[in-house]
């Protein structure tokens, strides 16, 4: 049994800081997850890509961000049990909870903290009836590593901001790319599409709209893609085809716990905490929902920060935390001895 004194289900960008919020106030943490590394989709899905909205870092590849976020909670020493689905949650008589992973691990705490981000996710695949003859062999419904695609002809579909980032950023790495989408408009912001339409212009991108890909071919790897285009059939030579038509998240087993959902997002008090209908239990990050609700990670951070307030009390009932700025009072090291952080909290007795 791993005993801790906030169970964090999810190791996405809103798990990692809490640890760290959590660690201000002197509270374990253990991190649940059912991906073999920490990151959550930063790690998983786009390491690679820049993120503009992090407050102090005018641009950062996803995956240094997740680097940065493991480097500011070493200090903390957080548990982590990774490559397990948080499958079960049980409430014991003393008011705390057990979580049982898919693989029987079994985690005990006083509080829960979800950040599971927007779940688990499965990719919208394009209705080609041979397409999983080509997965991993060709065919890819994400990209991790743009290397992989290094001097080769890449045929991407899609006509959102992933389809047109990854066009503009493999251009300078692959030996062709290839765009192609249903519609002559597209669904990204407005400068992605200005730049796809300058580098088509400096031959940089092949862009065929309005069409679809109807049809692969190839017999042990991906050779060349179909195309239908004004209901006329040709192929395109490929080496890589990857439609990015987005993913769909499912929250899994946690559906299944009691918790109030509402279009695939657990719902909160966010007048206060972030708590859910049940007490002692709290969404943080892309996985809940309230009015006003923006799912983005800088709101995670804030709600992280609320939340572990909130957890302390739980945790602590009948002490009062008194707030020190860290710009005042530094940043105290965890060394995983209760008796000895307690101590070096300041505290008051109400």
């Amino acid at each position: 049994m791993i005993k801790t004194d906030i169970l964090i289900i999810g190791a996405g960008p809103t798990g990692l800081f809490t640890v760290f919020e959590a660690g201000l106030l002197k509270l374990k943490c253990h991190i649940i997850d059912a991906l073999a590394q920490p990151g959550g989709q930063l790690s998983e899905i786009y390491p690679k890509k820049p993120i503009y909205d992090i407050p102090g870092f005018p641009e950062v590849q996803a995956g240094k961000l997740v680097d940065n976020l493991m480097e500011q909670i070493k200090q903390f020493q957080p548990g982590f049990t990774l490559g397990e689905r948080a499958q079960t949650i049980e409430k014991q008589e003393d008011g705390s909870f057990i979580v049982t992973t898919n693989k029987g691990t079994q985690h005990q705490a006083p509080v829960v903290a979800i950040a599971g981000g927007l779940g688990s996710f499965e990719p919208r695949k394009p209705p080609i009836p041979n397409i999983h003859k080509f997965e991993d062999k060709g065919v890819a419904y994400m990209i991790k590593d743009p290397e992989v695609y290094r001097d080769k002809k890449v045929v991407i579909a899609g006509g959102g901001d992933s389809a047109l980032d990854w066009s503009i950023f493999l251009a300078d790495i692959a030996e062709e790319v290839t765009l192609i989408h249903r519609r002559n408009e597209f669904r990204g912001a407005l400068d992605s599409v200005e730049k796809v339409r300058e580098l088509k212009l400096l031959g940089k991108i092949n862009l065929i709209t309005p069409a679809e890909v109807v049809g692969l071919a190839g017999v042990d790897q991906l050779d060349a893609i179909v195309v239908q285009q004004n209901e006329e059939e040709f192929s395109v030579k490929a080496d890589a085809f990857i439609p990015l038509f987005g993913l769909s998240p499912k929250l899994g087993p946690i559906a299944g716990w009691g918790l109030e959902i509402e279009k695939n997002a657990i719902k909160v008090d966010n007048t206060l905490d972030y708590q859910t209908n049940i007490p002692g239990v709290f969404a943080i990050g892309d996985v809940n929902t309230y009015p006003g609700k923006l799912k983005l990670i800088l709101c995670g951070f804030h709600e992280a920060t609320l939340m572990c307030q909130a957890a302390y009390q739980i945790i602590n009932p009948g002490k009062r935390y008194v707030m020190k700025y860290t710009t005042v009072s530094g940043v105290d090291g965890f060394d995983g001895s209760r008796k000895e952080a307690e101590k070096a909290v300041v505290q008051s007795i109400e």
